[in-house]
């Protein structure tokens, strides 16, 4: 199992304006491998689409920003202060800033990640 993201090419400027797009259809899967795209970042917090292989996971980590995951295809679990949660698609689910989380496909799954600064952070 890889730890590492793969950053794809092509960062701000993903979804164009005034158009519909299907957000699970902007990243591939890689075999053994996570796969992500960063669609927008900036001060105020990032919007970046991840494809996990069955199996592959991003350690535990904490964030000074809220991040909320959405599950664009499969499923997965995001562990938040040791507490695991289960999701699939069409979920959301809250990983307060600054609370260890990890993510883990239990089998192949995209996400789309919003990190928002947090007012009270800092």
């Amino acid at each position: 199992m890889s730890d590492a993201t793969q950053q794809s090419s092509g960062s701000a400027g993903a979804i164009p304006p005034s158009e519909a797009v299907k957000l699970a259809e902007l990243v591939d899967y890689g075999s053994g491998a996570i796969v992500s795209r960063t669609l927008t970042k900036g001060a105020a917090g990032t919007l970046t689409i991840f494809a996990f292989d069955a199996g592959e996971e991003l350690s535990e980590h904490s964030a000074p920003f809220d991040a909320y995951v959405t599950v664009l295809d499969g499923c997965g679990e995001i562990i938040i202060a040791g507490e695991t949660v289960a999701t699939a698609t069409g979920q959301t689910v809250l990983m307060p800033a600054n609370v260890p989380h990890a993510v883990r496909a239990v089998e192949r799954f995209k996400m789309l990640l919003v990190m928002i600064k947090n007012e009270s952070a800092s």
